[in-house]
């Protein structure tokens, strides 16, 4: 089924997490029509704005003397590995076509959509 963007709703669904927050505000202003894109689109800037506010904390963490920098390095890895995964699974459900919704941003996403 095409959405209003002219593409297939799992195509534009996929390209809502392809830059983030940018993709996610893009298809938020252009779609019209289809809740399935509306929805990733949504669950887009819901999760990297928060996945950027967390990185943000933790970066400050390489500060803290009682942290250590070596403990703060890893967490920001490994950090930064769990946003990339959480990337890549959300592009590959909404491709296949799945309201797939992560735990909690997705709650949230639901919501803010159906305003």
């Amino acid at each position: 089924m095409k959405s209003s963007t002219g593409l297939d709703e799992n195509v534009a669904g996929a390209l809502c997490y392809l830059l983030g927050i940018v993709s996610g505000i893009l298809f938020l202003m252009l779609e019209k029509d289809s809740d399935f894109v509306r929805f990733h689109a949504m669950q887009s800037v819901v999760v990297f704005a928060g996945l950027w506010i967390v990185s943000w904390f933790s970066g400050l963490s390489a500060f803290m003397p009682f942290i250590g920098v070596f403990t703060s390095v890893l967490v920001v890895s490994l950090f930064r590995i769990l946003t990339f995964v959480i990337w890549l699974l959300c592009m590959f459900k909404a491709y296949q076509g799945e309201w797939f919704k992560l735990p909690i941003a997705g709650d949230i996403a639901e919501e803010l959509v159906r305003r």
